[in-house]
C-alpha cells in the first residue's frame, strides 16, 4: 500500500516555474513507475509524464515535452515535477499516482494507475 501527497502548487505568471512534489508513505514506493496527471475544469484527467521505478527513464506528453521534468528520490520516497515556461493552458489540478498495470502500448491511461494523491492546484495567469 502506498499513500501519496502532492504539494507545491500555487499561482504563477505565464513564463514562470513551479516545482511539485509527491511524497509517499509505505515501503513499496520504489517498486512502482510513477506518473503525473492533470485535470482542468470540465476536462478529463490528462497524462503529463511518467518515470520508471529506478528513475532512469522518463516519458512526457507532447504538450509539456521540453518544459517539464520528472525526477524521483527513492531514498526520500518522493517524486518531483519541475515545470518551466508555464502557460495558461497548464492550469489544472495536478495528481501523482503509481502505475500498477500496463494495458496499452501507447500513452499511459489513468486506469493503469492507483494510489492517487489528493491533487495540488496550479494556476498560471496570462
Amino acid at each position: 500500500q502506498v499513500q501519496l501527497v502532492e504539494s507545491g502548487g500555487g499561482l504563477v505568471q505565464a513564463g514562470g516555474s513551479l516545482r511539485l512534489s509527491c511524497a509517499a508513505s509505505g515501503r513499496t514506493f520504489s517498486s512502482y513507475p510513477m506518473g503525473w496527471f492533470r485535470q482542468a475544469p470540465g476536462k478529463g484527467r490528462e497524462f503529463v509524464g511518467l518515470i520508471s521505478w529506478s528513475g532512469d527513464s522518463t516519458d512526457y506528453a507532447d504538450s509539456v515535452k521540453g518544459r517539464f521534468t520528472i525526477s524521483r528520490d527513492n531514498a526520500k520516497k518522493t517524486m518531483y515535477l519541475q515545470m518551466n515556461s508555464l502557460k495558461a493552458d497548464d492550469t489544472a489540478v495536478y495528481y501523482c499516482a503509481a502505475r500498477l498495470r500496463i494495458t496499452t502500448t501507447g500513452q499511459p491511461s489513468p486506469g493503469e494507475f492507483g494510489y492517487w494523491g489528493q491533487g495540488t492546484q496550479v494556476t498560471v495567469s496570462s
